[in-house]
Formats: structure tokens, sequence, C-alpha cells
């Protein structure tokens, strides 16, 4: 090798330590900073203790936009603004109640709508009770042995898959399509078990879709705790046929206006290449849902602040968005959405916090195999955060909708292995939440922020 080749190689071996070093101290500084002056955990106290559930077209909603502006407006951004959305409003009324019929013994179980159900009749609706184990079932059984019932779905989330999410993946069918096959083979309501790989009395709501069924033809459905449906399942062993009652008082109003929270630092080298960060303000009525999705909410509000008071100015534009009415309909990204590409915006990445507050363990990455590369090269740099998971796959659901030229979406990947345990249910509460893992959570997301800045998506 010549001089000319060794002082080359030399040159850039210098210069990649020197790079190295310079995220290394950047890294650090951010967890520091996250982890001993953070204002995330507070802010969610505030959302979730003061404001409680944050339902789309609810005032409890209303009061989760005006707290995050305000909060967004005291870090000093270049820019805070609200984004008009028309999002769906469905009201649960009053508590559900159900019970099994067994013989002349009723045995009270808990149940919960699932978001944009119909009501029962005012009194109520009793039928005889049938167990299946997903559509495909129920499609065998056809319409002679179905009209007239209650169906019940019964197929467990799946124990033995290490991410969480993939077993809600593989039975959450059932919930969401579960009332409208019904509906079409005459069923008279449907019971979902509910999505949680824990045995309890908390039923988990969670939307569902009629699809294109006519109005008439809507069919009353709740979700069952998994307790509840364990108990069900093996009355119907004991017993068939048995009966259940149900009587539900949810209500579907017209569209209401609501908000995206938006939060601006403009970007010093290249302001018209927009980075998003964020996550959903709504959330389930049965909870302040601390974990869905207050947590990611104050992580993406907190990737705004660490940057601000640690002197770091982004080359590219930066904005946190707290997008409404995923919950319920996806309004708020849609929207988001729209008007980007009204305005002709162009963004080269986006990072999504909708699975929890819990310990991060990495990144689910929507990108082309060479970003996979470039961004996998980086796990060097966090694994003394524990942090190794870098995998292919969903980012999340408001970010979905998104679209560029060229653009990476990201989504956080906590520990899911305790999220479903709180996923859409009554005890989705601020102590649910370990301040030392929204904090470690909130700093990995301004880390891959930084590391995304500083490096581009060409």
């Amino acid at each position: 090798m010549d001089m000319k080749k060794i002082a080359l190689f030399s040159l850039m071996f210098t210069s990649l330590i020197h790079a190295q070093s310079k995220d290394e101290q950047m890294l650090k500084a951010i967890y520091n900073f996250s982890l001993t002056q953070s204002q995330c955990y507070s802010w969610l106290d505030d959302l979730s203790n003061k404001i409680g559930a944050r339902p789309s077209g609810s005032l409890s909603a209303e009061k989760g936009v005006t707290y995050t502006k305000q909060q967004l407006e005291t870090l000093g951004l270049d820019k805070v603004y609200l984004q008009e959305v028309m999002v769906p409003k469905w009201v649960r009324g009053e508590k559900e109640t159900a019970y099994i019929l067994d013989n002349k013994t009723k045995i009270t179980v808990p149940i919960c709508a699932l978001g944009g159900s119909v009501a029962t009749p005012k009194n109520g609706l009793t039928a005889e009770v049938i167990e299946v184990h997903s559509i495909a079932e129920l499609k065998q059984l056809g319409t002679e042995k179905v009209k007239g019932k209650i169906v019940f779905y019964n197929r467990p989330m799946e124990p033995y898959n290490i991410e969480a999410f993939d077993s809600y993946s593989n039975c959450v069918d059932q919930r969401f399509y579960g009332a409208k096959e019904a509906a079409l083979l005459g069923a008279t309501g449907t019971i979902v078990r509910s999505m949680n790989l824990r045995l309890d009395d908390f039923p988990h709501t969670g939307a569902q879709s009629y699809g294109d069924l006519p109005k008439e033809k809507y069919i009353p459905t709740a979700a069952i705790s998994t307790n509840g449906a364990e108990l069900l399942s093996q009355k119907l062993k004991e017993n068939k046929p048995l009966k259940f009652y149900m009587k539900l008082s949810c209500q579907q109003y017209e569209d209401a206006l609501s908000y995206n929270v938006i939060g601006e630092i403009i970007g010093s080298e290249h302001p018209e290449k927009i980075m998003v960060v964020g996550g959903h303000l709504d959330s389930w009525d049965l909870a302040d849902g601390s974990q869905d999705d207050g947590a990611g909410c104050v992580q993406g509000m907190e990737v705004i602040e660490i940057f601000k008071k640690l002197n770091y100015r982004p080359k590219n534009t930066i904005r946190v968005v707290l997008f409404m009415n995923e919950e319920f309909g996806g309004k708020g990204g849609k929207k988001y959405e729209e008007l980007s590409k009204k305005n002709n915006e162009n963004h080269i990445f986006a990072l999504e916090s909708d699975s929890g507050g819990f310990s991060p363990r990495g990144f689910s990455l929507e990108c082309d195999d060479a970003y996979f590369a470039k961004i996998s090269n980086w796990k060097p740099l966090f694994e003394p955060y524990l942090i190794h998971s870098f995998v292919k796959g969903h980012s999340g659901s408001d970010i979905q909708p998104l679209t560029s030229v060229k653009i990476v979406k990201a989504g956080l990947k906590p520990d899911s292995n305790r999220y479903f345990d709180y996923h859409h249910a009554a005890n989705d509460k601020f102590d649910a939440v370990n301040k030392r893992e929204l904090e470690l959570g909130a700093a990995t997301m301004a880390s891959f922020m930084y590391l995304i800045d500083q490096y581009g998506i060409d």
C-alpha cells in the first residue's frame, strides 16, 4: 500500500472514530437528560389523572388537546399549532350488564361494548349462545345453526409467541369482523373473548366494524373478560343449550370537530425535509389510556424537549404530532397525510410510539434493504442501553397513511409481554406506567431521531 493510500485510510479511520465518539457522547447526553430532567412522567400524570379518558369527540379529548398544546408552547418551539379533523363520536352510556342463565341461576360476568356497537333493546337481549373459535368455524355452521343466537367467539391469544403483538394479530379478526359475519348469518348479537394473555376480570374493548351492512342489520357486540370467557365455555360444555343476557346502552353520534396537536422545530439546513415523531392523543373510555397511548404522546413531546434543552438544532425540520382518533377510525393520521399532500410536504422519516411505556427493546422498521442495513449499523450505539432489536415490520397506525417520495417509518418496540394486560381495559391507568421505563423509551426515540437527522434519508 503506497503512502497516499495509507494516509487516506488513516484519515477515513480517524473520521469514523471521531463520528462514533461524537454520536456516543450525544446518546449519553440524551439518556442522561431523560433519566434526570425529563418532564414526560409529570406530563403523563396530568394527562391521565387531571384529564382522564380521552375518547375522540369528547370534552376530555378537547381538554387533552388544550393541555398538550400549552405544554408544547412552553418549550420555545418555532411553531405550535392545531390541525382540524372531524372524528367519529361514539358514547358507551351506562355500564353494561351481562349474565349467564344456567338453568334458573344468573351468573354475572364482566363485559363491555365494543367501539361502534349498537345498543341492545332497552330491556336487554336474551338468547341462546353458541361458541365458535374462528370466523371460518362460524361460516361452516351456517344460517340454520346461527340464526337467532348470540355468537360467542372464544379463540384465545396464543401464549407461545414471544412477541405478544403476533398473538394479538392472530386473533383480533374475531373482534373487528365478528359482529358483521355473525349478522350475515342471522345472529342477534356477539360476545368476544378479550384480547388479553392474562386470565382476569377486565373486559377489553376495541374497534369493530359492520362493514357494508345496512344499519338495520347491525347487532350489538361486546367483549367478555378472559375469566368470564373461561366460565361461559365451561358452562356450555356442562349444559347445552345455554342462554346469555346482555344490556348495552351505547350510541353513535354525528362526527365532531377535533384536532391533531403539532409542535415544530424548523431545520437549520433542510427545512423542507420533515421528520415526524409522536403518538395518539385519544384513548378508549374505560380508563385514562396511560399505556395506550398517553405514554407515546409524552415520549414524542419529550424528544422535542430533549433537543431544545441540549441546544441541538436539527438539520431537518422535526415535528411532534399528537394524532386524534387512532382508536376508532384513524382520522387524525389520514387528515395529516391529506394536508401534507395538499401542501406538497416532503417527509423523510416518521417514528411512532404506540406499544406502551414499557422498557424499550428496539425498533420495527418499514424501509428498503439498503436503509435497513444502514440503520442496523447503529446497533452498537444502542447496545449499552439494552436496545438490540432492529426488525422489519409494522411502524404505527397513525403514520401508516403517510407517503413521500422517500420515507422511512419506524415504531418504537418496547417489551410487549405486559402490554395486553392493560390494552383497552379499565386498568390502563397511570399507576401501570413505570417512570424509568417511560423515560428510557423517550431517550431511545430521541437518539434514533438524532441519528436519522445526522446521517439522513437520501
